[in-house]
Formats: structure tokens, C-alpha cells, sequence
């Protein structure tokens, strides 16, 4: 995996996103604040939209929306547009004034698919058609009040934040983690008609909830863009029973089969399920100087992978605690 391949990619789908940005209301979740974090920096929104800061806001369900003088809204959003996602949406646009929304969603169209519970064979008749996002592109003119008003839903590949030269994040997915042991009693418990499983070693994607298959199909639909973009075909090596399930996941994925298929160059792609990683929270070792400043400085809001670094001591301001507040802090994602 190249690494100006990597960041070109995350590079690329913020510009496809920065596009659609001028002179709009921006709203943000968690997961793709953090990658433009890594991926470009809000400077580069914030010039994108035109405008000042208070245009960029955090998509919420009290987020205060648009008024008569802000007629367009882009939400920028890092997963599935159902369930919660699609509620805040419309308490949003329901108590504003826009006549233009973009909804971009970090999660492909086949994936809605999926969640929406269209079987593959119907899936596979629908390539090139992408109804789930036209159903919503009507419910959002209805919600904007009129049905001539402008609505776009698209797919944006937004999966990775990337961290340093050869490291890259997923926000998105910071709570993915492999399974434990005693998690094989809740599967049990989950499907006590069906045959009982008797370790992790055995566990497969047709014992796993729905709702876990489809995190995992999100991962995989970013992955499969990722090994598009830098025109790869993947072989996958897994290393743990979660772990296999993902790359099984990967490669029977229809899309990333048919990538595949015309892929120019070849790529190995290791899942590891890192469970030793809960040993971290219970030592203090300190062998390099980024685990040094991860754990002692406070992390930074809303953000899983960067730190607030306190700036006061590098202005003509006493370092007392009510100064702290003035001086907006430093990261780790902005060295200059």
C-alpha cells in the first residue's frame, strides 16, 4: 500500500465533498470531522465554504439550523442514512429554510442495500441504480417544504484519517473490536435454537447479530474503495476468528469481485484481531514518545486519536487556569 496512495485517497474524496461546500451550512459527525482532522484540515472547509466558522456545525439532533438567509445545507455523514441518522436529519431540515441539501454518506449504496435487506440476486439487477438514495433525495425535498427544491444524496468514500506516513485511522470504527471469549456464551444465549458454539474458533458470519454484520460491511465497502483507488486486487490473510470473518466478508463482497476483475496491480491485505491491546489500558510503559504524550495529555473533544496540547506558555499570556480557554490548543494533526 503506497502512501501518497493512501492520503491521495483521503485527499480525493474530501475534494469531491469541498465541491459541493460554498456558501453552504456544513454539518458533521464525529467520525468525518476526524478524518478532515488528518485528511486536510478545516482550513481547507472553511475556504471551501466561503464563509465563517459558525457555518461549520456538529450534526446533532439540537443543531441549530439554517435560516431564511442560509437556503443550502450540506450534511456530511459517516454512516448508514436509516434509523437515528435519518431522524436528526429531518428535525434539522424541518426547522430551517433550506431549499438545496447534499447528503454525503461514507457508506456505499450497496451497503444500503444490504441494510435495507434486498436480497443479492436483486441487488445485482439494480447496478447502476441507486434507489435507496432517490427514495431519500424525495424525503428531504419534503422536508425542505417543497418538492421543486433541490436534494443530492451521494456515496464518498470517507473511511480513513491518516495519522502519520504510514499510519492511517478509522474513526468511524474506533468501537469495532474483536470478540472475546465470553462473548460466545451471548451468541449462545442469541440463538439457543441453533447449534451452541463451542469456542471463538468456530464463530462465522451466520452466528453474528445484524447489527454487528453491518459494521463490518461498512468496513469492508471502504476497504474494497480503498484497493480501487490505489488499483489493487487483494488477497486476504486473517490472523483471529473476528478477523477472518472480516476478510471473508471482503472477499466474497460483490462489488470488490468485480473490481477485482480488472484490478492492475496486486495487493496483501492482513486482518489481525488485536486483542492484546486491552493489556494497554492496564500498563504504563511508555517505550515511545507518542504513547507518552497520548496518555498523559487530555485528549482532544469529539476526536478518538489526537490530543489538546496547551499553547498559553507560547504567548505574552500568564499561564493561569482561566487563560487555558483563550488560547485555542494545539494537536498532533497540526504540527506547524
Amino acid at each position: 500500500m503506497s502512501v501518497p496512495g493512501v492520503l491521495s485517497f483521503t485527499q480525493q474524496g474530501w475534494e469531491q465533498v469541498l465541491v459541493k461546500a460554498k456558501r453552504a451550512l456544513v454539518y458533521l459527525d464525529a467520525a468525518c470531522a476526524e478524518s478532515l482532522h488528518w485528511g486536510c484540515g478545516s482550513s481547507r472547509l472553511l475556504e471551501a465554504v466561503g464563509g465563517p466558522a459558525c457555518h461549520v456545525r456538529e450534526f446533532e439532533r439540537d443543531a441549530v439550523g439554517g435560516g431564511a438567509e442560509q437556503p443550502k445545507a450540506l450534511f456530511v455523514l459517516s454512516g448508514l442514512l436509516k434509523g437515528r441518522t435519518v431522524e436528526i436529519l429531518r428535525d434539522i431540515i424541518c426547522r430551517s429554510h433550506f431549499q438545496y441539501c447534499v447528503v454525503v454518506s461514507a457508506v456505499s449504496h450497496a451497503v444500503h442495500l444490504t441494510a435495507n435487506h434486498v436480497p443479492a440476486a436483486a441487488a445485482a439487477e439494480l447496478e447502476g441504480q441507486q434507489p435507496v438514495f432517490e427514495q431519500l433525495e424525495e424525503k428531504l425535498c419534503e422536508w425542505m417544504g417543497n418538492l421543486n427544491y433541490t436534494a443530492e444524496v451521494l456515496y464518498v468514500p470517507l473511511l480513513l484519517a491518516p495519522a502519520a506516513t504510514h499510519i492511517a485511522l478509522t474513526p468511524a470504527f474506533a468501537t469495532l473490536f474483536p470478540l472475546l471469549p465470553q462473548d460466545v456464551h451471548l451468541l449462545n444465549n442469541a440463538r439457543p435454537d441453533k447449534r451452541r458454539l463451542g469456542s471463538l474458533g468456530e464463530v462465522d458470519a451466520t452466528v453474528l447479530p445484524p447489527e454487528l454484520l453491518l459494521q463490518i460491511r461498512c468496513l469492508v465497502s471502504g476497504l474494497s474503495s480503498l484497493c480501487e483507488h490505489l488499483g489493487v486486487r487483494e488477497e486476504c490473510f486473517a490472523v483471529g476468528p473476528f478477523s477472518r470473518v472480516i476478510a471473508a466478508d471482503l472477499a466474497n463482497y460483490a462489488p470488490a469481485k468485480t473490481r477485482r476483475k480488472t484490478a492492475p496491480g496486486r495487493a496483501s491485505l492482513v486482518f489481525v484481531d488485536r486483542t492484546l491491546d486491552l493489556t494497554g489500558a492496564v500498563g504504563h510503559h511508555g517505550d515511545n514518545l507518542v504513547e507518552k504524550i497520548i496518555s498523559v495529555l487530555p485528549q482532544l473533544p469529539g476526536h478518538t486519536n489526537d490530543v489538546m496540547v496547551n499553547m498559553v506558555d507560547l504567548t505574552a499570556l500568564h499561564a493561569e487556569e482561566e487563560n487555558h480557554s483563550v488560547v485555542a490548543p494545539g494537536c498532533l494533526a497540526q504540527s506547524k
